[in-house]
């Protein structure tokens, strides 16, 4: 059985506030045609659909067109919630639309029912919290993630003398963060690897660069474009994977090209403005954050560099005095902090020390009550 294993596409989406609609439309469009030349037996996409539970009215347009046209090819396409999206929104009209061979994981409420394509039974599991799993299992134990996972992945009774894939959106201890991830307190959301180990290859959402965890059985493909400025080195791709009679699997990536790459220029004002660095490079139409490392401000630099660059982004300064300033550098992101540690950092500058050990975790409690809620 022959796949396409796609997530996080997250529609709708707004980059520095710019709407990503037409990279979006025009990246799926393009994962349209790997469709047609891979023909798969399945198309999986792992959660986060939608950038937000309430979707734009040009979200729903983009995505319902591309379901349209997925659903006039032959094959199966497997979709699941993410915690962008909202299950019950995602999963309207989906007992409908299942006839069409588009299917949509219900809420999750205890039980899992499999697909069955080639043979290979395919397990929707969309993103779950303890709080949504306790209700169906009152005689377990579940205060963590990980409890969660383990408890509804055990509900399933997988029979391992056949073919499975699981699909689902969680985030595996290990993996490598982006900065356009949500990061929850202290690694609460982490699950091992090893809750995984009935299933011949698990399709995984929500880290948004491609990796395996441990094996390539289990993995993320990682979204279709750059969400941020952490991922502009990253290479964005597909991943094919082919599940043979005897278990045996198969994994291999086909790259996507975007209508506009996003990358990071740094240098002295002069150097990036000069037509021999930017002229018949592709620069001027990409996204792109600027570092410039003048020791003085440039007047309206904003306003000249986008005369350049068209789609600038985001405008740094790395000097002297930012860094005596303690402003962030590219490393120390805010985006990859927790809350715990945004606090932490908010109250050592409003009062000169750090938290005490009692407050960290009465903090850390309080944090992980309004998270999971």
């Amino acid at each position: 059985m022959k796949f396409i294993h796609l997530s996080d596409l997250h529609i709708g989406k707004r980059v520095n506030e710019i709407s990503m609609i037409e990279e979006q439309e025009y990246i799926l469009n393009q994962i349209l045609g790997i469709i047609d030349n891979e023909n798969p037996d399945a198309v999986i996409i792992a959660g986060d659909v939608y950038d937000k539970s309430v979707p734009t009215t040009e979200a729903v347009e983009l995505l319902d067109s591309f379901l349209y046209r997925l659903s006039k090819r032959e094959t199966e396409v497997f979709i699941i919630s993410g915690n962008h999206d909202s299950s019950e929104r995602l999963a309207f009209g989906s007992r409908l639309i299942d006839q069409s061979g588009i299917h949509i994981s219900p809420v999750y409420r205890g039980e899992i029912a499999p697909f069955t394509v080639k043979g290979v039974n395919i397990y929707l599991l969309p993103f779950i919290k303890p709080a949504h799993v306790r209700p169906y299992f009152e005689s377990e134990k579940i205060n963590t993630y990980n409890d969660a996972l383990k408890v509804a992945v055990d509900a399933m009774k997988i029979d391992t003398a056949q073919r499975n894939i699981l699909v689902t959106h969680q985030f595996v201890t290990g993996s490598s963060r982006t900065e356009s991830e949500d990061v929850s307190v202290g690694g609460t959301d982490n699950i091992d690897a090893e809750v995984f180990a009935d299933f011949d290859y698990v399709a995984l959402g929500h880290i948004h660069r491609p990796q395996n965890c441990g094996s390539e059985k289990i993995r993320y493909c990682g979204t279709p474009l750059k969400y941020s400025f952490s991922e502009a080195k990253d290479e964005k791709s597909v991943t094919v994977g082919e599940l043979a009679d005897d278990k045996t699997l198969t994994v291999r990536i086909v790259p996507l090209t975007p209508k506009h790459d996003m990358v990071e220029l740094k240098g002295l004002y002069n150097e990036l403005t000069a037509k021999s660095f930017y002229d018949g490079t592709t620069y001027r139409e990409d996204y792109v954050r600027i570092t410039l490392t003048d020791e003085d401000d440039i007047p309206d630099a904003v306003g000249k560099l986008r005369t350049i660059y068209h789609n600038l982004m985001r405008l740094d300064y790395d000097n002297q005095r930012t860094r005596a300033g303690g402003e962030l550098l590219p490393e120390a992101q805010v985006e990859t902090k927790s809350p715990l540690e945004l606090f932490a950092d908010f109250y050592r500058v409003q009062n000169g020390q750090d938290l005490t050990e009692e407050q960290q975790k009465y903090l850390q409690n309080m944090i992980e009550s309004v998270w999971e809620g």
